[in-house]
């Protein structure tokens, strides 16, 4: 990545890192604008949980692209991000990791925060020492967004609770 990445690459969600992580056929979807999470009553539970918890945040922060759980300020910026359960653990970090990405090219250091309230539990991330895996992944996004075709989804265990099973299923 070159310095103007802020200017010319600012471009993907954080949404779509996560996804690139659980499906890259569901990302390839969501970033073409069909989105079938309306549809799905794990994404509407996790809403609930994310509206329910942390009374007093100001909740869905906006800054540019990325759209941050909440906010916390102090010495340094903490990024909240609300997460139902852990069987995904691996996006929800990269998703924070990129926030931090985002947000380092903007001037800005912090740190995130996963939040699982039904498990109450927090893990602590850093981008320290992992920007390369954050490009990396950027790299993926932005590859599979060019597609003209969805890749070829591959049936695993979170494709039955996933919005987009029928597309890709039946």
């Amino acid at each position: 990545m070159t310095d103007t990445y802020p200017e010319t690459h600012l471009i993907i969600r954080g949404t779509e890192i996560n996804y690139l992580f659980i499906c890259p056929t569901k990302l390839w979807y969501f970033a073409k604008g069909i989105t079938m999470e309306q549809e799905s009553e794990y994404v509407d539970l996790g809403k609930f949980l994310h509206e329910k918890s942390y009374f007093g945040e100001e909740k869905d922060v906006k800054i540019g692209m990325i759209s941050i759980d909440f906010i916390k300020k102090g010495d340094i910026i903490e990024v909240h991000e609300v997460k139902k359960g852990k069987s995904m653990e691996k996006a929800h970090e990269m998703q924070a990791l990129y926030y931090l990405y985002y947000l380092k090219k903007l001037g800005i250091n912090a740190k995130a925060i996963l939040n699982y309230p039904k498990l109450r539990e927090t893990k602590e991330i850093t981008l320290e020492g992992r920007e390369k895996e954050v490009e990396k992944a950027i790299g993926e996004v932005e590859q599979i967004k060019s597609l003209s075709v969805p890749p070829k989804p591959v049936k695993t265990k979170k494709c039955k609770k996933c919005a987009y099973y029928e597309l890709c299923w039946v």
